[in-house]
């Protein structure tokens, strides 16, 4: 376990997770947790403190406590990115995690407040701004950039050159086609394939594989 003092913003199942990663593979060591008031439901998690987000500065002082938001994509990110903002008014300092069993290329440019999961693959000269979580099994490749506050789910393939915009969201197993512009506040749905450059705002919403005819006790001839 790790010195350097952290406390998670969030008490949801991403805060249980991060608090996994940071407390077993990482220099930090989780201390609390923090919750909006008007979302403090309870005084511990795990045998930790949950303390009010409003007044996490006269538990645990910013001179020796770092912090991670831990919220998904609310929002379009904004969750996230607006307690970050506080947390940083407030004094803190921002806390990454990259896990050890990702591979990230020696001169990729990482922002801060970036949260890397396992079995990602960060290709050269790419850079990943700030408050971006990359979950498991990505594939982000070459010259490609990742701009400020994006949530990539997992089993993503961004291909070389190519941007994606601020907020968005790219659902599990979307695959983005090389030279290609996500722009900003763009929300991908799972398996959506984008060939071509997007316009700000635009959703790509997944189709429901429809279910055939036949049951599947019929179709392999299952006796009743």
């Amino acid at each position: 376990m790790g010195t350097k003092k952290l406390v998670i913003v969030g008490d949801t199942a991403f805060a249980e997770i991060a608090r996994e990663y940071f407390d077993g593979d990482s220099s930090y060591r989780v201390v609390a947790h923090a919750v909006e008031k008007p979302y403090l439901k309870r005084e511990e998690l795990h045998g930790l403190p949950v303390v009010e987000f409003e007044s996490l500065d006269r538990h645990f002082s910013p001179a020796d406590h770092e912090v991670y938001v831990a919220a998904t994509y609310t929002q379009l990110n904004r969750l996230r990115t607006r307690l970050a903002r506080s947390a940083k008014e407030k004094g803190y300092a921002l806390a990454s995690y990259v896990s050890s069993r990702a591979f990230v290329w020696r001169n990729v440019r990482l922002g801060e407040h970036v949260f890397i999961f396992e079995d990602n693959t960060v290709q050269p000269f790419v850079t990943l701004g700030n408050n971006v979580v990359l979950w498991s099994g990505n594939h982000i490749g070459h010259h490609s950039t990742v701009r400020d506050n994006v949530f990539i789910s997992s089993h993503v393939v961004i291909s070389g050159f190519c941007d994606i915009g601020a907020n968005s969201f790219l659902g599990v197993n979307a695959t983005i086609a090389n030279n290609v512009t996500i722009a900003e506040d763009n929300w991908l749905g799972p398996n959506t394939a984008i060939m071509k450059s997007t316009s700000a705002g635009e959703l790509f919403k997944t189709r429901q594989a429809a279910a055939e005819s036949v049951s599947t006790h019929r179709f392999f001839r299952i006796p009743g």
